[in-house]
Order: C-alpha cells, then sequence, then structure tokens
C-alpha cells in the first residue's frame, strides 16, 4: 500500500481501482453535470491524482472536449499518469498534462482557468493546513470540487470477531496521528472540509461511498486487512499478540470466502456560491 503520508505503490492503485469507481456515488456526478460550463472545454484539476484513475473514472461520464491537469508529488505515479487515454462521453478528445508539485507548495495559480477540482482518497492524508490549502485555492478558482472516498473511521466486518473494536480504534488513531510535527485529520476530514467549504460560501453535498468486499475482491480484500492491521499495530504495539490471532482468523475467512467488509466513506461535492 504505502511506506509513509503521501507514498503510495502502484500496485496498490491498480488493486484498488475497481472498488473505487463501484463505491463512488453517482448522484454526485449527476449535480455536477450541471454545474459545468457549456461551450468552452473542460479544464480539469486533479490533486494527489495518482496513477490517474480519477480521470478514467469521471472523463467518459462527461461531455465534450476535456483537459485534465494531473497534480502529484510522486514522479512514477504522474509517469503512469500521462498515460490515461480515455474519450468523453459524447466521443470527444481528452487530453492530459502532470504537474510535479506536493500540496504543501499549492496556489490559487496552480489552478487558473480550471473548470472543475477533483481529487479521491486524499483529505483523510491531510493536515488541517493542507485542507485549507484545497478549500482556498479550489474557491477562489470558481469552480465545483469533487472530492470521492475519504474515509470516516467505519469498518463493518461479517462474521465479526471480538477484536475487531480494538483494531479500529487503533487504526483511526494511526489515521490522526502526528507527522513531522503536524497532525493528519483522518476520520475527520469529511466534517472539517464541510464545515471550510460552507464557511468559504459553497454548498455542499456529502454522500456515502463504501467499499463492499467479499470473496469477489480476495486479492485486494486481503492486501487492505494486512495493511489495517499493520497500522493499527504500528499506533499501539501493544496489540500485535492480539492481531496475530486475528490475522489468523481472518486469514482462513478469506481463504474458506466467508469475509465481508464494508468500508465507509465519504464523497463530497462543493458548488461555488
Amino acid at each position: 500500500m504505502s511506506d509513509a503520508v503521501g507514498v503510495v505503490s502502484p500496485a496498490w492503485l491498480d488493486l484498488r481501482e475497481r472498488a473505487d469507481a463501484s463505491a463512488r456515488d453517482p448522484a454526485l456526478v449527476d449535480a455536477l453535470r450541471h454545474q459545468l460550463p457549456g461551450g468552452a472545454p473542460l479544464v480539469a484539476h486533479d490533486l494527489g491524482c495518482g496513477s490517474g484513475a480519477m480521470t478514467r473514472w469521471l472523463a467518459p461520464q462527461l461531455a465534450g472536449p476535456q483537459h485534465w491537469v494531473l497534480h502529484d508529488r510522486d514522479a512514477t505515479l504522474l509517469r503512469l499518469a500521462a498515460a490515461v487515454a480515455v474519450r468523453s462521453a459524447d466521443g470527444a478528445a481528452v487530453t492530459v498534462e502532470t504537474r510535479l508539485e506536493d500540496l504543501t507548495d499549492f496556489d490559487a495559480h496552480d489552478l487558473a482557468g480550471a473548470s472543475l477540482v477533483t481529487a479521491s482518497a486524499l483529505l483523510d492524508v491531510l493536515t488541517v493546513e493542507q485542507v485549507r490549502r484545497v478549500v482556498s485555492v479550489s474557491t477562489a478558482a470558481g469552480c465545483p470540487a469533487l472530492i470521492t472516498l475519504t474515509v470516516v473511521g467505519r469498518v463493518e466486518f461479517t462474521p465479526a470477531d471480538p477484536s475487531d473494536a480494538a483494531l479500529t480504534c487503533a487504526f483511526n488513531a494511526h489515521q490522526r496521528r502526528t507527522v513531522d510535527g503536524h497532525r493528519l485529520l483522518g476520520p475527520d476530514a469529511i466534517a472539517f472540509t464541510t464545515a471550510a467549504f460552507t464557511h468559504a460560501g459553497a454548498a455542499v453535498l456529502v454522500r456515502p461511498s463504501c467499499w463492499r468486499l467479499d470473496a469477489s475482491h480476495q486479492d485486494l480484500l486481503g492486501e487492505w486487512l494486512a495493511g489495517w492491521i499493520d497500522a493499527a499495530c504500528e499506533q499501539e504495539p501493544g496489540l500485535a499478540p492480539v492481531a496475530r490471532a486475528y490475522a489468523r482468523r481472518r486469514a482462513a475467512e478469506l481463504a474458506r470466502g466467508d469475509l465481508r467488509v464494508v468500508v465507509h466513506h465519504r464523497d463530497l461535492l462543493a458548488l461555488p456560491p
């Protein structure tokens, strides 16, 4: 998955792309279409673009010519994103450019001429200062912002296990950990971002977007579960003996095809005043 905040493996992004696409709320795309300008080509800026999955998912749902500007701090991921090849909903051309930059250096000039801002699986790994910057520059651009798949700290396991609660609590604390003197928002990100956009005068729509993982997602479920347990133990090392036994039980359920997990996220659409 990742070895540091903001460092994500291409393999993990590829593994999760299908589940992400299934989870995002289509009603927000319907609402977005009514807010986009007609006539001129769409200029979309995707923040923390990873390997370009948002472009692959959203561009074919929007009509007309589009130009996507993909921002990320990882040059390897940007090279993959540059290879995005899709057409718009009506067959018009979709062009792509990439920009190597960190959100800590991001300002309003980076979104000059934007007609849409997007991001996915990003807010929960940002700090208060970074989210404020995203909200500020998006609002200054005067365009909609569609931000999907923000974790909210809730996971449902079937079958339930006595250790679910302790590991969930530790994982959520890990999501809120302090890195280089700055606390990550983790599960608090969606509420904070909603309040920030609302304070800036935007109308905000928030919808659930859940991963629903079962035997048909065995590779993704196994990788996600291992990362989830590792993060919980990194936060609470005393959980290691409990986690080892838990991992064995869950691995057996996964192998039998009995394990089902719902990972709760929220999608957000902010519409300019």
